[in-house]
């Protein structure tokens, strides 16, 4: 009996010690309860791999290149000799207007042609007989200043025009828009391009001709027209040789203090109606947009032709007078230096005691004009 009592209180102290133990024990782990249900490889879900973050140097974010706005180039007069080698003179076919009466062994006829959508007119003369093989040596005459409203194409220059063609030449003499017949304005030979241009057009022109060897050309100049055609030699290579007269050649700042002044006119020069009649507003206009010659140099020499003589298309001949009192002889002094210090070839010929026009003087200086075209134009001299 005893011992079934022990026996008891045995089982009953086991079973309060597993009853202690099972309250105190903490429940298995998730991963333990996976392997006491299976033995099989569980399944693994898959595992987010996110990309490294790069430790090398990092990538700069490209900067975009700026726009560079080019700095505009400034607009050139149309006097500068750059802006007028720019321009195009194709001329034109010339039209036979009127037929006059013949010249000694010359015809003359009123011509006309195109410039800058303009119709100019000009005199015309064509030597008389067999032309040359390869055809005439051509010249085209530049005339001075004349009043437009007073100027006829033949009624001024006739006699030097006349000496020319009897020399076997073909003579163009055009009239400048707003001369004669001539379309357009007259605006002056000094403020702005539009005679050259009509210059150069009629020296295209006059190589059209079926009479003309367009590879004999010359120009010959008086007063005004010099620096036309001193304009012309230095954009045109077309131009063999040119005579100038009584030139208004020399650069703009000396056209502005070395005309009609004592010093350099004689004791009492007389008012130039050429530089009177357009000077004063050409100047004006020019000086107050650019400012004068002292104040920019580069302007007022890209405007003169005298300027650019390195660049002539061929030798010169000057006729001065040292009495003229409408343009004075430095004029002519001025070219004939440029053009010795350019070495280019260059005559001068000066005349005591005459005027303007060299009216005592005009057989000899006719007579020099045309031995000299003779040589460097015709090629005969």
């Amino acid at each position: 009996m005893n011992k079934l009592k022990s026996v008891a209180r045995l089982g009953a102290a086991l079973f309060l010690l597993m009853l202690i133990a099972a309250c105190s024990s903490q429940p298995p782990q998730p991963a333990a309860i996976a392997q006491a249900a299976s033995t099989s490889t569980p399944t693994v879900a898959p595992t987010k791999t996110t990309a490294p973050t790069s430790t090398g140097t990092p990538t700069s974010t490209p900067t975009a290149t700026p726009t560079v706005t080019p700095t505009p180039t400034p607009t050139l007069n149309p006097l500068a000799i750059a802006a007028m080698r720019q321009r195009a003179y194709p001329g034109s076919d010339i039209t036979i207007e009127q037929e006059l009466p013949r010249g000694t062994n010359y015809r003359q006829y009123i011509a006309s042609y195109q410039s800058d959508g303009l119709k100019i007119y000009g005199l015309l003369t064509i030597p008389n007989g067999e032309k040359p093989a390869t055809g005439w040596p051509a010249i085209i005459f530049d005339h001075g200043h004349i009043p437009p409203s007073i100027y006829r194409t033949t009624e001024r220059y006739v006699n030097y025009v006349a000496d020319i063609a009897r020399s076997g030449y073909v003579v163009f003499k055009p009239d400048y828009r707003g001369h004669g017949s001539s379309e357009g304005v007259a605006t002056g030979g000094y403020g702005t391009p539009d005679y050259t241009i009509d210059v150069l057009n009629a020296l295209a022109s006059v190589k059209r001709l079926p009479e003309v060897d367009p590879n004999r050309l010359g120009m010959w100049a008086h007063s005004m027209g010099g620096m036309i055609a001193l304009r012309s030699m230095v954009i045109s290579k077309d131009i063999k040789a040119g005579v100038i007269w009584s030139g208004v050649v020399a650069s703009y700042p000396d056209l502005m203090t070395k005309w009609h002044h004592p010093d350099f006119n004689g004791p009492t020069p007389t008012p130039n109606p050429e530089f009177a009649a357009e000077g004063g507003h050409w100047r004006n206009d020019l000086i107050e947009q650019y400012g004068t010659p002292d104040e920019n140099p580069d302007f007022w020499n890209s405007i003169s032709p005298i300027s650019f003589v390195s660049d002539i298309s061929g030798p010169l001949q000057l006729h001065a007078s040292l009495a003229d009192t409408e343009v004075p002889y430095v004029f002519s002094q001025s070219l004939d230096q440029a053009m010795q210090a350019a070495g280019k070839t260059v005559e001068l010929y000066t005349y005591q005691n005459d005027d303007h026009n060299l009216a005592q003087s005009f057989g000899l200086a006719m007579q020099r004009s045309i031995e000299f075209f003779d040589k460097y134009v015709k090629g005969t001299g």
